[in-house]
């Protein structure tokens, strides 16, 4: 049994839609929406009232965008002189009140953002940021131009992250903090670019098992448990030849740093928190 195909477009009288915008099958337009540009929304996607989108910008299916969202308006770049540029979004997200995602720069080219992500309200993606799938973007939290979050990355509330900097898979960013340094998978962190701790909550909420979660903490232990030469702890760690696949993945984002990781806790005994 196949579910019933969605209807045509609904789109309220009061928004204003260009002509070379393109609406898929069962889209939603609400009351005193903007769309100018060569736009695409995909089967399902839902502006409630008061949407903004603008140049090259395209979205997948089900997503639903709350008032004041705008989507695709130019880069926060001194440089940007009008270039063609992109935003590229999945499917299934939620953008909540006064969302903002810009284009790419003038020295890039693209913003992207996967499926099954959810913005809360102000929070902000710069030009030419990589998104994956599953994060949570908290409120006020500002990502910067070319930053890449992995997948079921959380991002709390009014954290921000400087420009180029990567947030690893299940990685967390506790409330209030900044970094302008990377942030390694399955990691907590806090204050300035500072780890804390394996994501244990998050581990287990993303199916992990025991014995992955101690493998990971046993690790984070070795890297961050105290302030060392990282490379020379990671060095130390791929001699023993045994590591777990979700340990490899750690220690691949941190050989493929280019910005610098963030630092484990001044105190050792941090290092064994539950987040």
């Amino acid at each position: 049994m196949t579910s019933e195909s969605p209807g045509p477009p609904r789109i309220h009288p009061s928004s204003v839609i260009s002509p070379s915008v393109e609406l898929a099958p069962g889209v939603e337009i609400g009351p005193f929406c903007m769309l100018e540009g060569r736009i695409h929304l995909g089967a399902r996607t839902k502006l409630i009232s008061h949407v903004t989108i603008l140049g090259d910008t395209g979205l997948g299916e089900g997503n639903v965008l709350h008032p004041g969202v705008v989507i695709g308006n130019e880069p926060q770049d001194l440089t940007y002189s009008g270039a063609s540029r992109a935003v590229r979004i999945g499917n299934r997200n939620v953008f909540r009140e006064q969302v903002t995602v810009h284009r790419g720069s003038e020295r890039g080219e693209i913003t992207i953002i996967g499926d099954d992500n959810f913005f809360m309200q102000n929070s902000h993606v710069a030009h030419d940021c990589r998104v994956g799938n599953s994060t949570l973007i908290a409120g006020g939290a500002l990502l910067a131009g070319w930053v890449e979050v992995g997948d079921r990355a959380l991002v709390s509330g009014n954290c921000v992250v400087h420009q180029y900097t990567r947030i690893g898979r299940l990685a967390m960013m506790r409330g209030l903090s900044r970094t302008s340094r990377d942030v390694p998978p399955f990691c907590v962190m806090d204050g300035t670019h500072t780890l804390r701790a394996i994501n244990v909550i998050g581990l287990r909420r993303a199916g992990f098992n025991a014995s992955q979660v101690r493998v990971l903490r046993d690790a984070f232990s070795a890297l961050f448990g105290k302030r060392q030469n990282l490379k020379l702890a990671v060095e130390r760690m791929l001699a023993t030849g045994d590591l777990s696949t979700e340990v490899r993945e750690m220690i691949d984002f941190i050989r493929a740093s280019k910005r610098g990781v963030a630092v484990g806790p001044k105190d050792a005994d941090a290092s064994a928190m539950d987040d």
